[in-house]
């Protein structure tokens, strides 16, 4: 584990985003560099990229500044900490491409600095490309290893089996050192999977804010999001066949949209109200 230096931290939360399989549209790493900006967060720690990725794999890349000059830029993990206003405690915002080697060991390092911070509580973010149709809300899935996390957030045992990413990794491996561990993945429609997707940043922005229970600064993502719908309406307009697709799929999520579910909605909405308003005043 690389030499770090914590300050005291206040029961942090760990929040973590990886890009590549786990990052559809890239909806899920933009909600860490939302947070980022919106909180000035400021680098804790960046560990060794030489430890984790395979260079043919994750290639670094040539980046050019504002004032002209050109750097490699290698695809490095970096953890940020943030002091949320209107917040006790305190936030790690871990941001990576997925890494390609060393998976244990990747976990075992991001975990140790947890344990140091005296983190007991990690939110991993994800986003798929799904059969979903882009008229309809976002659909937040979400499991957790913690019987307190599941119940409060009213959240189901997942039953998928198949590949997994480094998301899962890391859950298993914080439950197995006593880190409570929560899973969010937002669904993308599959047919506009071009990056970015606000809209399903903004989905997985509202659901850790549930999780985490404090009101999560929206900035400029419901605009954001609101320009994407419009968008995602236009071009869809243009192609009858995909528009007839769509149709398709709101039938579908219309039929099995369980009689509560709509409910569960608003009551979630109104609770997040809540809490900005109770921030704002």
């Amino acid at each position: 584990m690389p030499d770090v230096s914590i300050p005291p931290l206040t029961d942090p939360w760990v929040v973590a985003a990886f890009e590549g399989w786990n990052d559809a549209a890239d909806a899920a790493t933009s909600v860490i560099d939302h947070l980022v900006e919106a909180w000035d967060a400021q680098v804790l720690v960046e560990l060794d990229p030489e430890d984790y990725y395979s260079y043919t794999d994750t290639r670094p890349q040539i980046r050019q500044g504002a004032s002209g000059e050109r750097a490699l830029v290698w695809p490095t993990p970096v953890i940020y900490h943030a002091k949320p206003p209107h917040s006790e405690r305190d936030v790690l915002l871990l941001r990576a491409p997925e890494p390609n080697l060393r998976w244990r060991g990747f976990c075992s390092t991001v975990l140790g600095i947890a344990r140091l911070a005296g983190a007991t509580e990690l939110v991993t973010l994800g986003a798929l490309l799904a059969d979903v149709p882009h008229t309809r809300p976002v659909p937040v899935s979400g499991s957790s290893t913690d019987d307190a996390l599941t119940a409060r957030l009213g959240l189901e045992a997942s039953t998928y089996t198949g590949p997994v990413g480094i998301n899962a990794a890391l859950t298993e491996a914080a439950s197995d050192e006593g880190i409570a561990s929560l899973s969010l993945w937002a669904a993308v429609p599959h047919y506009l999977a071009e990056p970015p997707c606000p809209k399903a940043t903004l989905a997985l922005l509202g659901a850790l804010e549930d999780a985490m229970g404090i009101a999560l600064p929206q900035g400029e993502l419901e605009e954001l999001a609101n320009a994407w719908q419009r968008g995602a309406v236009e071009a869809v307009g243009e192609d009858p066949d995909i528009e007839e697709y769509v149709e398709e799929l709101e039938r579908e999520r219309d039929a099995g949209e369980l009689p509560g579910a709509s409910g569960d909605q608003i009551a979630r909405e109104f609770e997040r109200y809540l809490r900005r308003r109770d921030t704002d005043t």
